[in-house]
């Protein structure tokens, strides 16, 4: 390895021509500049320049080692500016959600991948437990749980509130529908369905309502955005976070109907401690708390 001191110093001599200016440039003496000049010949085992009064002439290889001084400057400059850009719109930003909530955010993430073409954004769409494992192992970067999840190399804010709702087909009535009604039109199960299942209509049936295995089903779908479809077209009902119907195109066939007991869940957003958040992380926690705003809100009116 050439000393990098040396090789500045003589790269510089190289630029000016000239001892002296060299000197003033460096803010050395002139025999400094002579020192490092003989100390680099030393190295490399060659004479790097020839003299000619107060002028000089570049041997081969000092033309070989002046070359090397400007590359090794310029990788030098181009990690300096690396390390100093911070720029939100270049580099990958790495998410993680559940499906619901990714259905909802990715079609807010498309306009910023379109504007910026230096940015590339991965959404894993994946269980609580999967979620909150790669935030730790350093997989994600940002990930959407919820419940804080207290783990001391991670770092949790408060995103709001997002409900689980009943939903029936647009035309069903106004009236929060008895078990009976809810067993009579059958329901759409999902992946979470049970879990749902358990949490809402435990929480509004505890006398009727003995486990999901009891109820009655008419169709099963593990395809996030096609579990409104069957509902839409007045087949039985549905439990889903508001996300995956905030998500759904034909929302307008849709009817969110209140229990007596309402479910909110708490959304998180999360990210690993440590050191201040990359610009391109900050914009895209922008994003996600612009996405998940509205979940909080009844936006679809009972009918």
């Amino acid at each position: 390895m050439l000393n990098a001191t040396w090789l500045e110093t003589f790269t510089t001599l190289c630029e000016t021509g000239h001892f002296t200016r060299t000197a003033m440039r460096l803010n050395m003496t002139q025999p400094g500049v002579s020192q490092h000049l003989r100390k680099l010949e030393d190295q490399i085992g060659q004479s790097l320049m020839t003299r000619q009064g107060k002028s000089f002439n570049l041997t081969p290889a000092g033309e070989a080692v002046f070359a090397m001084g400007q590359s090794r400057r310029a990788q030098e400059d181009a990690l300096r500016s690396a390390i100093t850009a911070d720029d939100p719109d270049s580099g990958t930003v790495r998410i993680a959600c559940s499906g619901s909530f990714a259905m909802l955010l990715y079609p807010a993430l498309l306009p910023w991948m379109k504007n910026a073409p230096d940015i590339a954004i991965n959404l894993h769409a994946a269980p609580q437990a999967q979620v909150l494992a790669g935030l730790v192992d350093g997989l994600f970067d940002l990930g959407v749980l919820d419940a804080d999840p207290g783990h001391p190399r991670l770092h949790a804010s408060h995103l709001g509130e997002e409900e689980l709702c009943l939903v029936l087909p647009a035309d069903a009535p106004d009236a929060p529908p008895a078990f009976a009604d809810l067993q009579a039109r059958g329901m759409i199960g999902h992946p979470d369905g049970s879990a749902y299942a358990d949490d809402l209509l435990h929480l509004n049936f505890p006398g009727e309502y003995t486990g999901a295995d009891r109820l009655r089903m008419r169709g099963f779908v593990n395809q996030i955005g096609q579990i409104p479809a069957p509902v839409a077209q007045g087949i039985g009902y549905t439990l889903l976070p508001r996300s995956g119907i905030e998500a759904f195109g034909r929302k307008d066939l849709l009817k969110i109907v209140q229990l007596a007991q309402r479910r909110r869940h708490p959304l998180w957003l999360v990210a690993r401690r440590g050191g201040s958040m990359p610009a391109r992380l900050t914009y895209a926690r922008d994003i996600i708390a612009a996405a998940a705003a509205p979940l909080g809100q009844d936006r679809m009116p009972k009918r």
